[in-house]
Parts: structure tokens; C-alpha cells; sequence
């Protein structure tokens, strides 16, 4: 912890080993493979988010899960492009409502991408997060890559301008 030089990075680092031990786990219990995604020594499937104050884990006995928490902000319209196609997104009313559904869609696509954890998967090309609702709170998701197909259950809820995703593989 000593060589973060971010004081936002020193508390993520503390409240997500604080978050470990409420689950019953220790630093000890964590660790992270070639490709960056942590892992629990128990064999549980775990995911780990952080964005500006917030932190966030999730942890599953049975399924591989992703977790991503964004704030809304407008730079997600300039970056869409990269990562969705935008002509996807033509009926929404107003701007506002174009950055929240771009923002969950963002946040699916991380948590996908955390799920997975493979080298030169594409947002774009390769995961499709299906069309919803924002009452929903929930949509699915497809990543198809390198000829494997799978498939995810993806939810998703806004607090304090943030929007939390999270996914996990569907059976």
C-alpha cells in the first residue's frame, strides 16, 4: 500500500480488504492470474470494482461473475463509438437518457470483460449486450469469440449519479 501514491487508490485498496473480511475472506485468500483477474483461494468465483469513492465485490459459489461501477458522465458519448454501435441508441429522447443507457451498457461490457478475461477480446466485435429497459434493471448479454459462444444474465442499478453492473454466466 506504501507505493500508492493516490490517496483514492490507498482507500479503494482498504475498503475492498475491508469488504473481503465482511464476506470472511483475508488478503492471504486473494490472488490474481497472468491475465489480472483475482481469484479466491476456496475455488469461489470473485470480481472487483472501484470508481472514485465507491468500491464494490462480488463473490458466487456457483457462477463466474464481473461487477463494474461508472459514473454517468457526458465523455461516455465521445468513446461509445469504440465499444457500441450507436445507431443502436437512435430513439432515445434526450441526452441525458442516451448517457445512462450508454453507461450500463459500458459497465455490462466491463464486467463481461472481467468474466472473461482473454487477450484481444473486442467490446465492440465480440460482446453484444441485448436491448432493455431501464425499469428492468436486468438484461442479457453474448460474448462470441474465437468460435466459443457464451452466455450472461446482466444487472444493473443507478445510485448518486454511479450506475453499478453486474453479470454472471448464465447456465
Amino acid at each position: 500500500m506504501e507505493g500508492m501514491k493516490s490517496e483514492l487508490h490507498r482507500r479503494a485498496f482498504l475498503s475492498i480488504r475491508h469488504l473481503l473480511a465482511l464476506a470472511g475472506y483475508e488478503d492471504k485468500h486473494l490472488f490474481y492470474d497472468e491475465f489480472g483477474k483475482p481469484h479466491l483461494v476456496d475455488g469461489n468465483h470473485i470480481s472487483i470494482t472501484h470508481s472514485h469513492n465507491f468500491t464494490g465485490i462480488i463473490i458466487s459459489t456457483s457462477h463466474e461473475v464481473g461487477i463494474d461501477i461508472e459514473m454517468q458522465r457526458d465523455k461516455i458519448l465521445r468513446i461509445a463509438h469504440k465499444f457500441t454501435p450507436l445507431e443502436e441508441y437512435r430513439t432515445l429522447a434526450n441526452t441525458s437518457a442516451l448517457i445512462q443507457k450508454l453507461t450500463i451498457v459500458w459497465g455490462a461490457k466491463e464486467s463481461l470483460y472481467k468474466i472473461y478475461a482473454q487477450p484481444g477480446l473486442s467490446f465492440l466485435k465480440h460482446i453484444d449486450v441485448n436491448d432493455f429497459s431501464m425499469e428492468s434493471e436486468e438484461t442479457t448479454a453474448v460474448i462470441n469469440y474465437r468460435g466459443h459462444i457464451s452466455r450472461y444474465d446482466v444487472f444493473f442499478m443507478e445510485f448518486e449519479g454511479f450506475v453499478c453492473t453486474y453479470a454472471l454466466r448464465s447456465n
